[in-house]
């Protein structure tokens, strides 16, 4: 066992939430890292946060070294755990808005395990394409009534590896929503994410789960199945196709209400039509939200969340933009060099 880390009572009381995670000696070095993360005046490198701590001098490095490398601890788990406080602490009561996104870690070396090249959308030039390890984020949106603006604390984060299930950044998404449905099966979980997160993997969504994505231009969208004739033969799963996402705009019509969003409150247009996705979400009714206002471009939403009305969602959608800071922060926090190290089996158990 190692000795006691010296740390603070209110983090020690924290921190213990997190204890079945881990045997006896690595919720030990648990501690004394996340002490040393905290505290650590330069760059967040394993032994920066051994001095971070002020225990250089009396725990070997390599006892650190070991906990990222070769410790028997699962990040699903650790995961699991830290969604519940964040949740029982922060969040509350009423429904759970996640937002799920990816990034990429900058990752050179051949051993580097499941780096590749990947979407980067810090890249700079014409190219938008980076080297490394890509993660699936999932983060808590916490209330405005908290910090007063949306704010996401990262819970989880899913390798994504080529050649195995896990080469799906939607298949990982899904899993991830599904962990939390049932770490919470009496809430109602709203997931919020961008373009690239809409595919089949979505028919299969927990009922407490509803997903909120744009979709893409060229979506074919129909109308809901009509209602069957008495007739013989396979009953309709799907009515007439409906226009492209321009045309659909082009002649809906607009109400005229009230959004708060980015911390600004705006009066926008918002047109509201129930459809079929069906390549996405198959017979599962859908709503399409269009969004227009004066000099910005048409914004397209879809969401399973057939109870809010349309300024909601748009609220909901918005908030997601909390995770792209949140990314951020936690790169310019953590560090690339202490994330590029873990490798213990909680990095690819999700293959």
């Amino acid at each position: 066992m190692l000795p006691d880390a010296g740390i603070p009572v209110s983090l020690a009381v924290l921190l213990e939430c997190f204890q079945p995670c881990f045997t006896a000696p690595t919720f030990q070095t648990f501690r004394l890292l996340v002490t040393g993360m905290l505290a650590a005046p330069a760059r967040r490198t394993v032994v920066g946060m051994l001095v971070g701590a002020a225990r250089q001098g009396e725990v070997p490095h390599d006892r650190a070294h070991r906990f990222l490398a070769r410790a028997v601890w699962s990040i699903v788990d650790l995961s699991d755990a830290l969604a519940r406080l964040v949740v029982e602490r922060l969040v509350g009561d009423g429904p759970i808005t996640v937002a799920i996104d990816d990034t990429l870690f900058h990752r050179r070396g051949k051993k580097v395990f499941a780096a590749g090249y990947c979407h980067d959308g810090s890249a700079r030039g014409e190219s938008s394409v980076g080297h490394g390890n890509n993660w699936v984020i999932t983060a808590l949106v916490l209330p405005t009534s908290v910090f007063g603006r949306p704010l996401c604390l990262p819970i989880g984060a899913s390798l994504v590896v080529k050649d195995t299930m896990s080469a799906s950044r939607l298949w990982l998404a899904a899993r991830a929503a599904e962990r939390l449905a049932r770490l919470f099966p009496t809430r109602t979980i709203h997931v919020v994410a961008d373009s690239a997160y809409a595919g089949r993997e979505l028919r299969t969504l927990p009922a407490n789960v509803t997903w909120t994505t744009r979709p893409r231009a060229d979506a074919a969208l129909f109308a809901l199945a009509p209602p069957r004739t008495g007739r013989r033969g396979r009953p309709r799963t799907k009515g007439d196709r409906l226009g492209t996402i321009r045309e659909l705009a082009a002649a809906a019509a607009y109400e005229h209400v009230t959004v708060t969003r980015y911390g600004r409150t705006d009066t926008v247009g918002i047109a509201v039509t129930d459809c079929l996705w069906y390549s996405v979400f198959g017979p599962r009714t859908v709503r399409l939200v269009l969004l227009r206002e004066p000099g910005r471009p048409l914004l397209a939403l879809i969401t399973t969340d057939l109870a809010a009305i349309g300024a909601r969602i748009v609220e909901r959608y918005a908030s997601r933009w909390a995770i792209e800071t949140a990314i951020e922060d936690a790169k310019q926090l953590v560090g690339h060099c202490c994330i590029g190290e873990v490798r213990h089996r909680g990095a690819s158990d999700q293959s």
